[in-house]
Formats: structure tokens, sequence, C-alpha cells
């Protein structure tokens, strides 16, 4: 029902602000967490970039997932929760223990919280990472289907991505009491950024309109935010999506290289810097041995094939994402617009 009240994790969030966004244009109140008080005027000034300047019809809760006060509060009154929020663990070189242990344990935060205040379902954001990693080389698409394997080519984030998901499925199994779930598994998130705090994917962009040296032979699926946030909310209210995973993509995974040729075909000038030479991986895993962290952080993904679909959403939610070329040259329109480029 229209006008019913939504909480929404982590409102500083890139998916969370575009979820916001939606919600409010489809006439829902909408509550969110933030873990420190004073980001409600940077959150607000973030939705009017995207158009909404919503009033009383927006509050905020201040609420860490570390933590269990100020949960029950936050799902009070709540119809529905989105919740989107990840603890970032600290420091650049985090055990995988501070990665994984607040994830799930932020999980059965928000799920205890939503089913003692007789939320009807929780959308959880999960991610790819939860989907496609540590697998032998795939011959077909990545589908809801398939999990991550655990092993030690996981890194932490995408090993705290898949046994908080799987966490969150087992809760609703044995301490739901009639909670409902849906998860949805969105690849890179492309689409316009509202201001400085964007998602990690769009770093990408930013990198190459800014000229790195070339494009490391890296494959992802893409899909826009706004399309994520849409996916949340069919996932929210539809019967057929209770108990199911959602992947989100749109149409098949992309190459680095073939990301710059969009960027130079559709932008012009502001794509002078962009590299047009792929890296060889050779080059990468000497640069991964000499000690450069970006570098060692691809190496698992040299040539590695991340194609995935979206069909189950298409078929069952009656989704339809805009392409992937139109959601990458958003981010780059965004962030040229809100001058967040070095140099241009």
């Amino acid at each position: 029902m229209r006008d019913d009240l939504v909480l929404v994790t982590g409102g500083t969030g890139f998916i969370a602000q575009h979820c916001i966004l939606a919600l409010l244009a489809q006439g829902y109140r909408v509550r969110t967490t933030l873990r420190t008080p004073g980001r409600e005027a940077e959150v607000r000034a973030y939705l009017k970039v995207g158009g909404a300047e919503p009033g009383d019809r927006l509050s905020f809760v201040t609420a860490d997932l570390s933590d269990d006060a100020g949960w029950g509060e936050a799902a009070e009154g709540c119809a529905y929760v989105m919740h989107g929020a990840s603890p970032t663990p600290s420091g650049d070189y985090a055990s995988e223990e501070e990665w994984i242990i607040p994830a799930v344990e932020g999980n059965f935060r928000v799920l205890r919280a939503a089913r003692d205040a007789g939320v009807k379902r929780v959308v959880l954001t999960s991610a790819f990472g939860a989907v496609g990693m540590g697998h032998k080389p795939m011959t077909r698409p990545f589908d809801e289907t398939d999990w991550t394997e655990l092993n030690d080519k996981v890194p932490p984030y995408q090993k705290s991505k898949t046994l908080s998901e799987r966490a969150a499925w087992d809760f609703i199994a044995t301490e739901g009491r009639g909670l409902e779930l849906a998860a949805v598994n969105p690849t890179a998130v492309m689409g316009p950024a509202l201001g400085a705090d964007y998602s990690h994917s769009i770093r990408l962009i930013k990198q190459m309109l800014e000229g790195i040296p070339g494009c490391p032979k890296v494959n992802s699926g893409f899909v826009d935010v706004r399309d994520v946030a849409d996916l949340h909310l069919r996932a929210m209210t539809d019967p057929a999506a209770k108990g199911q995973r959602f992947l989100a993509i749109a149409g098949q995974s992309l190459w680095m290289r073939e990301v710059a040729a969009i960027l130079r075909a559709r932008l012009g000038d502001a794509a002078a810097k962009v590299p047009t030479k792929e890296i060889p991986n050779t080059v990468v895993r000497l640069g991964a041995a000499a000690g450069n962290p970006a570098l060692k952080a691809l190496v698992p993904f040299l040539g590695v094939t991340m194609n995935a679909t979206s069909e189950k959403a298409i078929r069952l939610l009656g989704w339809s994402p805009r392409s992937a070329e139109e959601s990458i040259i958003a981010a780059a329109e965004s962030l040229l617009r809100l001058g967040l480029i070095d140099g241009a």
C-alpha cells in the first residue's frame, strides 16, 4: 500500500539513496538509518540533486550495524525494509574477520528488528560477489542458483557478501517466524552519481576519464543504479519475489576495453584521456608481485568472463533495465557535471 513506511538502511549509500528516491516517487514514506546523526543534511542534499525534497516524508534514525542500539526504533511501524547498509572495516588491509563478522552480525540485527516489528518483507542488497566468485571458468552465464565458492582466491569483501547473504537465508528459515526475504544481487553499479560519495564501480569510470595507462583484461557485468532501485521496489511488493534472489545485470558483461570504447565514442573531447590499449596480463601480474595493491586485487579476475543473466527478474517481476552503455554514460556525465573529474 502506498504511504506505507519503508526503512532503508544506510542512507549515505549510493544504492540506498536511489532506493529512497524511487520509494518517494511511488508515494511511500521513508525512514533511513545513519551511523552518525550529523549527516542528515548531506543525505538531503544528495536527494535534492536526484530531484527530491521530501521534507517530513523522510525521517532519520541513528543506528550502527555493529551495535544493537537503535534498530528496534528504526524498524518500528515499517511495512518493509530495504537493507543495503554494509559495514566498512578499518584500515586498507583489514582482516577477513573485520569484513565478515560485522556483515553477518549486521544482517542479524536488521532481520531481528524487522521480525520483531512485524515487518512483512526485507529486501537484502547482496552482490554479484555472492554469486560469481571462486568458480572454474563457466561456459554459461551465472544465474541465481550459483553461489560463490569460498576459497583462497575469493577476496574478503566478496566472502563477506556470500556469508552474510547465506546467514540471512538461514535466519529466515530458522528464526524468521513469517518474515519474508528477497535478495537483489547487482553486478557493477553505474548510473548517475548524486555527489562525491558514489559506488566503488563508478571509480573505474573516473579513473578512465582521468587517464589510467591502459585497460586490464577484466570483465564485468554492469547495471544502472536506477534499475537496481526499481528491482528493489519490485522485489519488495511482488508476491513472486518471496524467498527469491535476483541478479541485476543489463545485457552481456563487458571487458574494460569495451567500456573505454563506449566512453570514447559517446563523450568526444571529455574522453580524450580514456585509454585505448589493453594491458597484458603479464604486466599486471608483475606489478602485483612488486607490491602494487590495486594490481594485486585484479589478478584473480584477469581473463575471467563474468557474464550473468537477469532472465529471472525480467520474467518473474517484469523488470526492464536500461542498457549497460546508457548506464555507463550516465555515470560519466554525472561525474563531469558535478566537477568530480580531475583536469576536466
